[in-house]
Order: C-alpha cells, then sequence, then structure tokens
C-alpha cells in the first residue's frame, strides 16, 4: 500500500449559502491523499497501471464546478466520484477549503476534511 498525493489544485468556483458567493465566487484549496496499491505501476512502469493523476484533477474540477452551498457537499461527490472511477483506491483524504471567506473579518481559509475508506459511507 501506498499514498499518492494531488495537493495544492487551486480552483476558483461558487459555492457558499450567501447569494453573493453565487455570483462573485472565490478561490479555492483542495488537496487528495488517496491509499492504493502502488505495486504494479512501480514495477511496470506504465501509466495504464497507475492512478492518472490528471484524472484525479479533473474529477475535482468537474465536481468543483457544480454549484452547492456547502463544501461538505462538495467533498462527498468528489470523494464518490474518486472512489466510482478509481477501482484500486482504498482511501481517501481529501481537504476542500476555501480562501477570503466573506465573514467580516480577515480569515485566511475555512476547511472540510474528509477521510474515508472504501466501501464506508461519508458522514
Amino acid at each position: 500500500m501506498g499514498k499518492i498525493f494531488v495537493e495544492g489544485i487551486k480552483i476558483y468556483a461558487y459555492h457558499g449559502c450567501f447569494k453573493e458567493e453565487a455570483i462573485i465566487g472565490t478561490n479555492f484549496l483542495i488537496d487528495v491523499e488517496l491509499d492504493a496499491n502502488l505495486s504494479k505501476p512501480a514495477n511496470s512502469d506504465s501509466i495504464n497501471d497507475a492512478v492518472n493523476y490528471q484524472a484525479v484533477f479533473t474529477v475535482i474540477k468537474q465536481q468543483m464546478a457544480i454549484r452547492s452551498n456547502l463544501l461538505e457537499h462538495v467533498g462527498k461527490r468528489i470523494i464518490e466520484t474518486l472512489f466510482d472511477q478509481f477501482d484500486e483506491v482504498e482511501n481517501i483524504r481529501l481537504k476542500v477549503a476555501k480562501l477570503n471567506v466573506p465573514l467580516g473579518g480577515h480569515i485566511e481559509q475555512t476547511a472540510i476534511q474528509f477521510d474515508v475508506k472504501k466501501g464506508e459511507e461519508i458522514n
């Protein structure tokens, strides 16, 4: 078992409960850690045997484009889609952070984090 990290994904999106967030949007920062058996791609040196990082990024980008009120909802969709697309992934740790949060003061970011094993309900 090994870990794949795709970190520092910065995406502009329109998530949030305030009307202004749906119109103006803001930057989000996403980090994902995937637990998977890395022995096959380590031995074969073939992208066909590996979890493709570009495909992971594409899943995240597509899910971030679907507006949600809550980061929890976006995170759940990302995790479910990653598990659906990558059979070899056994565990996902996902952090989704909203930058420059409009809460009446200087707040660098707010974030949620899930750590989910394959087959577990996301709660």
